[in-house]
């Protein structure tokens, strides 16, 4: 289980909204193809700037834009999920995981979600996932004892390395979306599709950008975040001089939920 780390902003936006506003950056190419990843100020293109209006703490807010357009578009573009489907996501305690369990659990979905750990299972319960499963690379038949034709839908965060037991426990003309690698494994070598494929289960994708988080969906979800009307999952906040211990507690699993740094 892994987890990320990464900032809302306050912003002086130069073309859009007025100075002042608080705005959303998703990350883009930030500290990839333009500087920015660790950095109390920055420029960002304005096609990643969403702004929103909200009196929750700058640590709350960092940790959602990022990871609700992530899971936003994984269930509507990715799997185009309709009200009421059966829903697997693979990587639950992730923070990715988490906000995906609570939107689709706000569609109505039943959400069955995996674990590598066993200690694990009562937050991913206490977080409204129906079924928790503990993941040791092979869950496809725990999950058609609990959904014997298979999930009408599954949402593949670990990678490549469970997609094939991913795929397997999916109903024929279901459908999985590969989103997240928390393995680090990207790339499925020697890809066969007939063989690799089950017979009519289909295997979509999502990377998405702020195209795909539109600022009343921002809002929306700030506004309920706010009233308690729904979580995302925990939060962990570190100043820019913690982010080593950040990285320390990513890369070991030491945190379930979403890990933030803030600037001063």
């Amino acid at each position: 289980m892994r987890t990320t780390v990464n900032a809302t902003m306050r912003a002086v936006v130069l073309d859009g909204p007025g100075p002042g506003q608080r705005v959303a950056a998703m990350m883009g190419g930030m500290g990839r193809t333009f500087d920015g990843g660790y950095a109390e100020y920055t420029v960002v293109p304005r096609s990643q700037v969403i702004p929103f209006a909200s009196d929750l703490p700058w640590e709350t807010l960092g940790a959602v834009p990022e990871t609700l357009q992530t899971a936003y578009g994984s269930l509507t573009v990715g799997l185009d999920l309709k009200p009421g489907p059966t829903l697997l996501i693979r990587g639950g305690t992730s923070a990715l995981g988490l906000a995906a369990t609570a939107l689709a659990k706000d569609m109505g979905a039943t959400v069955l979600a995996t674990t590598r750990d066993a200690g694990r299972t009562a937050a991913l319960t206490a977080h409204g996932v129906d079924h928790a499963v503990v993941d040791d690379g092979m869950v496809a038949d725990r999950v058609r004892a609990l959904v014997p034709a298979g999930v009408d839908a599954a949402l593949e965060l670990v990678g490549t390395p469970t997609l094939p037991d991913t795929l397997a426990a999916t109903r024929v003309h279901g459908t999985v979306c590969f989103t997240g690698m928390l393995s680090n494994q990207w790339t499925v070598r020697d890809f066969y599709p007939i063989a690799y494929l089950p017979t009519g289960v289909r295997l979509a994708a999502y990377s998405g950008d702020a195209a795909d988080l539109p600022a009343a969906v921002l809002q929306g979800y700030l506004d309920r975040i706010a009233t308690g009307g729904i979580g995302l999952g925990p939060v962990h906040a570190y100043s820019l001089d913690e982010i080593p211990t950040a990285h320390r507690d990513l890369e070991e699993g030491r945190k379930v939920g979403k890990l933030v740094g803030l600037t001063a």
